[in-house]
């Protein structure tokens, strides 16, 4: 089976995914799609053409570049599909707005929305920066005065930091919400499984596939984690011998050029993903197996109610929008019995 997955993949086009709020949104080369359930059991899909910032400025698809500017991209777009979800699901209509989101409209709008996902997105970006870049180096300059090597110190850094992902990780895996939204991860893979098997996308047919899936994002952090104890410790060592400055005493240096790196660590962990993914010899399976097993933290087995999802938003960004009552907005209305007809 595994063999007959890998021949295919070489006829069929990359399929990318992200678990949203009651759904999944996937990304085909050309289109993306969302596809929710609603609490009446319809499903809503969504569909808009995506062009790849790389065939307008063809060094945004350069190796080692690449990386760094999908990693942008794919939290600026997964922003966006979040807030898509809850319009199509109709969560936010249920829950009454707090006073300062209230007050926020009055001010602000239909722009209110726009701010309150971008300082959501800021207090991401700040809480990362703090759990994973300042958290992990503190220890840096008592190590380094107590006589461990740049490589230990760094070592050590990094073996921090993978433990506070897998401790988040597992901590969020602990919320009703995030279970359900690890099943709908999981309903994400085993569709895009179903799709490289050039098998009907039915939700038995996709039900059989594993939830661990070689391209996902888990993987792509782990991998970038790794490779950045190899990378600072390269570029540590080497500051060190020309200049004779030492990365591991000084804090806010080490902050500064860990922050600065992140680009280059991103596209190296990005590479590191492709090649893995596409490889099938003993060694490369070994090396994409820790990453697999986090994996385990991030998706449950889904449903097949959730799976149904996942085909209709794969469906729709490889094919097209189905027939169906539209939306203002243009998206389409599956009932639950014509959702089930459709994926079967």
């Amino acid at each position: 089976m595994l063999k007959s997955i890998e021949d295919n993949r070489e006829k069929r086009p990359d399929i990318g995914g992200q678990a949203v709020l009651d759904g999944v949104m996937m990304k085909a080369p050309d289109h993306i799609a969302v596809a929710v359930r609603k609490p009446n059991g319809d499903i809503v899909v969504r569909r808009e053409a995506y062009a790849s910032p790389a065939k307008k400025h063809p060094w945004m698809g350069k190796p080692f570049l690449r990386g760094s500017v999908n990693m942008v991209l794919m939290m600026k777009l997964g922003m966006k599909v979040l807030q898509q979800s809850a319009d199509m699901s109709g969560a936010m209509e249920s829950e009454k707005p707090s006073r300062f989101e209230e007050w926020l409209s009055r001010k602000l709008g239909k722009g209110a929305d726009k701010v309150m996902m971008g300082f959501a997105g800021l207090l991401a970006v700040v809480l990362s920066v703090g759990l994973f870049i300042l958290l992990p180096n503190l220890p840096a300059r008592a190590l380094r005065g107590a006589g461990w090597s740049l490589f230990s110190v760094n070592l050590v850094s990094g073996l921090i930091r993978i433990a506070i992902l897998m401790a988040y990780l597992w901590l969020v895996g602990l919320m009703p919400d995030m279970r359900r939204t690890f099943q709908y991860h999981g309903a994400e893979h085993k569709a895009v499984y179903a799709h490289e098997a050039g098998l009907p996308l039915t939700p038995e047919n996709a039900q059989k596939f594993s939830t661990l899936h070689p391209r996902c994002g888990t993987s792509f952090l782990l991998l970038t984690f790794a490779l950045s104890i190899l990378f600072y410790s390269v570029v540590d060592q080497a500051i060190f011998s020309l200049t004779g400055f030492d990365m591991g005493t000084n804090y806010l240096a080490r902050i500064l050029s860990r922050l600065l790196l992140l680009p280059v660590v991103a596209g190296l962990g990005y590479e590191a993903l492709k090649a893995l993914a596409r490889a099938a010899s003993p060694l490369t399976r070994a090396l994409r197996w820790p990453g697999m097993q986090l994996q385990r933290l991030t998706t449950r087995p889904p449903t097949l109610e959730m799976l149904e999802v996942s085909i209709a938003a794969l469906n729709a960004a490889l094919k097209g929008l189905p027939e169906g009552e539209k939306t203002a907005d243009g998206a389409v209305i599956l009932p639950r019995e014509a959702a089930s007809a459709q994926s079967a």
